[in-house]
């Protein structure tokens, strides 16, 4: 399993990438004058590269294995930090998230691919739980310790070093990970994402994925630290302290959500739950994220806290899935997760703009709030018409597969 672990610490990497541009967006905005408009676009950028690059992986993990597709995309990403580190505007920032998103793309699906090659699917989501909560520490990183790197040696400095590091992790997966077992031939002709859609019972899981993990990734990844900063006066530190808090919340929300299928014997009313709760904290953050400092940010960390069940709409699709399609299938259910991330941090980009131009900008982030509790309702009304499949069933046939 030492790719496995190999993967586990790359996969920290991408977790920062995807939420340090909330402590970095003050000093982008002071240093090359970049507004709320175009860091949402970098933003939403990121998760567009990495949900459109879900096929191509998909695609290559089922037929070449995750040692080539991750180190080759991973160059992509390396790239990407050093163009960050050199960029004079924000079209340079736009670019450069956009390769570090796509060079994102494999990692974690590379680990969940492996553990559903390896481990009985009744131990899915806890495994992949148990990796997803690990990398989580990347959001860590991207917090508090971030902060205090800029603040040493800049964040040009910090963007060329992590260039640097994500070349020499690429080089490390060459090396160690094994595609596939020496007896295990990959799939030549293992049917076709068409296959995969035009199963019923992912429909209301994919729009489910769609909606779950967007408050949670959009508001850590970026919304706290302008909201924090522009609301409530929040200095470097301060943003960078909140959003620890944010991430150390994920985490501990990742880890407890994993075992909960088995537990309950059911993967779908447990992201009912914590959506429904989810959407009740937002509505919170719209009626009371003006008033007391300390009460945002406890609400802020609560959304991460609820908005962990990402591996338990997985693990209830991948249920459905055909052996020989689990690779585009659970690339199929990511690019609906980090695509509906990128594409709702786009349009929660309009709904500030549009709001800021006729309100105040304490009113401008309550409809932000409040564009993504209605989403998440939506998904969740949506994922209300699917059919359960609790871990005792694994192995059963499905009525939906042609």
């Amino acid at each position: 399993m030492t790719g496995v672990v190999i993967l586990a610490v790359t996969y920290i990497l991408s977790q920062f990438f995807r939420s340090f541009l909330a402590v970095l967006a003050p000093q982008l905005t002071r240093d090359l004058g970049i507004g709320e408009a175009a860091l949402s676009s970098a933003a939403g950028l990121w998760f567009i590269a990495f949900a459109l690059m879900q096929f191509p992986v998909g695609f290559a993990l089922d037929r070449y294995g995750p040692r080539r597709t991750v180190a080759l995309f991973l160059l992509a990403a390396a790239g990407g930090s050093l163009l960050f580190a050199l960029a004079k505007g924000a079209t340079a920032i736009i670019v450069a998230m956009t390769l570090i998103g796509a060079g994102c793309a494999p990692i974690l699906m590379a680990a969940f691919f492996i553990f559903a090659r390896t481990f009985p699917p009744r131990r899915f989501a806890m495994f992949a739980s148990l990796f997803l909560a690990f990398g989580l520490g990347g959001g860590v990183l991207g917090s508090a310790p971030l902060a205090l790197a800029v603040d040493a040696v800049g964040w040009r400095q910090v963007m060329a070093g992590l260039a640097a590091v994500t070349t020499v992790l690429a080089a490390v997966i060459v090396s160690l990970v094994r595609d596939r077992p020496a007896t295990e031939p990959a799939d030549q002709h293992g049917g076709s994402l068409l296959d995969l859609l035009r199963m019923r019972e992912l429909w209301p899981l994919m729009a489910m994925a769609f909606v779950a993990y967007a408050p949670a990734a959009n508001l850590r990844g970026l919304w706290a630290g302008p909201y924090l900063t522009d609301i409530h006066g929040f200095d470097l530190a301060g943003v960078g302290n909140a959003t620890l808090a944010m991430a150390i919340a994920l985490i501990v929300g990742t880890i407890a959500y994993g075992p909960l299928d088995v537990v309950f014997r059911t993967r779908k009313w447990i992201p009912v739950v914590g959506s429904s709760l989810n959407i009740l904290v937002l509505a919170g953050l719209v009626l009371l994220g003006s008033g007391a400092a300390g009460t945002a940010v406890t609400l802020l960390t609560a959304i991460t806290l609820f908005g962990a069940s990402y591996t338990l709409i997985l693990a209830h699709a991948r249920s459905f899935m055909p052996p020989e399609l689990l690779g585009r299938g659970i690339t199929l259910m990511n690019f609906f997760s980090i695509g509906g991330a990128g594409t709702t941090q786009f349009l929660s980009g309009g709904v500030f703009a549009l709001a800021g131009a006729k309100t105040s900008s304490g009113t401008a982030y309550a409809a932000v709030f409040a564009f993504y509790a209605l989403l998440l309702a939506a998904g969740l009304l949506a994922y209300l018409f699917s059919r359960d499949r609790p871990p005792e069933s694994d192995g059963l046939p499905t009525s939906g597969r042609r």
